[in-house]
């Protein structure tokens, strides 16, 4: 149980009786305030009563609504988590496309070079054959000259001028120390010739094998490109169906608005007509209460003297929706001061070591979003200046029940932030530093379940 004002209590699950008994007592003082001036108070015919099925109706309609908001809800944030897995993957697929385009580019300057290389032992094979073309021909010259003058040695102007046999000898040994140089010099050309051969036959494979690992670089750029083309086509589709989705939420909440008001209208009917209902009782009291005063008066004769009445005691000033909705919305335009707001008004707001004082709330008087809340409902409760504690003062409903004057509070991973409801969609706050006290649509993204009720 929870205390209230002048002593009553109230249930934190249902409406609070304590609250109608004040109203009750109150219409009771009234009349009997304006009985005593003389005359009585007629009460007024009675205003429309929604019947039950009415309101039945009218709350399954907007508990109807408040589902499928959260179904769309539960859509959207299904469809983010798909969009930002989209994004991560578009990111991946245009750093593999990066990666095929480098590799590409490796491969076209490695083939290249590949193609240099065999161009130019080609060209030092074909010079080495060449080489040992004409070495041969010069050597089989001669060995062709030497045989056509009956030699074996060499040719027979080796042995002109010859002075004696000794001489004759020497020029033998060198002509035939010339002819093994050209035979040496010759299989060292024929060996030369193979190594070039081979740096060509090596040559050439890198040129093939870099041809290949340049067709292959490329036909994987090309796949990158697409991938990187399929990735941004899906990111796309996404973020389109992201807006349809956000689109079709922004309408169903507009019909949940209008159900609420429907419901807010209803149930406000149904509170003046119980309203009414306690004026005509209490009406019904006070005119029994003064024919037994009177007949009381009439058997103690005319010199006796009754005793006077005393009034009941009312309900606290502001102790009602409209008295909290009046004072939140009397401060609209007041500026956001963080620790700002009592019971009294704004305040000073205090150091918070960071963002607050960097836009200097220390030096404002104004109201923080709990402190707004302390002030709005003064009247009925004292509120501690934390909306944590604020989401456990009164009892709670669920958002698809929520009503004018109702608490609202967001921070699904630890409360943040509190704004009062005011039916159609809209509620009143103080947001931030910079900001001011503003009515504003409600927001849904990360709202609290349910709502805080303090007032019936």
């Amino acid at each position: 149980m929870k205390a209230v004002p002048n002593g009553l209590t109230r249930s934190r699950g249902g409406r609070g009786t304590g609250v109608r008994r004040g109203a009750v007592v109150g219409a009771l003082a009234l009349v009997t305030l304006i009985g005593t001036a003389g005359g009585g108070l007629a009460v007024p015919p009675p205003p429309p009563n929604p019947s039950d099925s009415e309101l039945d109706s009218s709350r399954g309609d907007r508990n109807a609504r408040a589902g499928e908001v959260g179904q769309l809800t539960n859509q959207l944030a299904e469809a983010e988590s798909r969009l930002s897995s989209l994004q991560a993957d578009v990111e991946l697929k245009m750093e593999q496309a990066n990666k095929a385009r480098v590799d590409m580019q490796m491969a076209r300057e490695t083939a290249d070079q590949a193609e240099r290389d065999a161009v130019a032992a080609r060209t030092e094979a074909d010079a080495a054959s060449g080489a040992i073309e004409q070495a041969r021909t010069d050597l089989d010259s001669f060995v062709a000259g030497s045989y056509r003058q009956g030699s074996t040695i060499g040719s027979i102007g080796a042995y002109l001028g010859s002075d004696s046999p000794d001489d004759l000898l020497a020029r033998a040994q060198l002509l035939e120390a010339v002819s093994g140089s050209q035979l040496d010099a010759l299989e060292g050309m024929h060996q030369a010739q193979v190594e070039k051969s081979n740096k060509d036959a090596a040559a050439r494979q890198a040129l093939e094998e870099a041809r290949q690992r340049r067709t292959e670089a490329e036909q994987a750029r090309v796949a990158a490109d697409e991938a990187q083309a399929a990735a941004v086509e899906a990111q796309q589709g996404q973020a389109a169906r992201n807006s349809e989705i956000e689109s079709e939420k922004s309408r169903v909440e507009q019909l949940l608005y209008a159900a609420q008001s429907e419901v807010d209208g209803l149930e406000g009917q149904r509170a003046r007509y119980n309203d009414w209902v306690a004026q005509k009782q209490a009406e019904e009291e006070e005119r029994a209460r003064e024919a037994a005063l009177a007949a009381s008066s009439n058997s103690s004769g005319s010199s006796g003297s009754s005793a006077p009445v005393a009034s009941p005691p009312s309900a606290p000033a502001g102790a009602s929706v409209e008295a909290a909705v009046a004072r939140a919305m009397s401060q609209l335009g007041v500026q956001y001061a963080w620790g700002g707001g009592n019971t009294a008004g704004p305040t000073y707001g205090i150091r918070d070591g960071g963002v607050a004082d960097s836009y200097g709330d220390y030096n404002k008087i104004g109201f923080d979003c709990s402190g707004l809340m302390i002030y709005a409902f003064a009247g009925v409760t004292s509120l501690p200046h934390y909306s944590g504690y604020q989401y456990e003062a009164g009892y709670q409903v669920p958002l698809s029940q929520m009503r004018r004057g109702d608490m609202l509070f967001w921070g699904t991973s630890g409360i943040h932030h509190v704004a009062m409801y005011l039916g159609g969609g809209q509620m009143i706050e103080a947001p931030y530093s910079g900001g001011y006290v503003r009515v504003v649509p409600v927001r849904y993204g990360d709202i609290m379940p349910y709502a805080t009720r303090l007032i019936g």
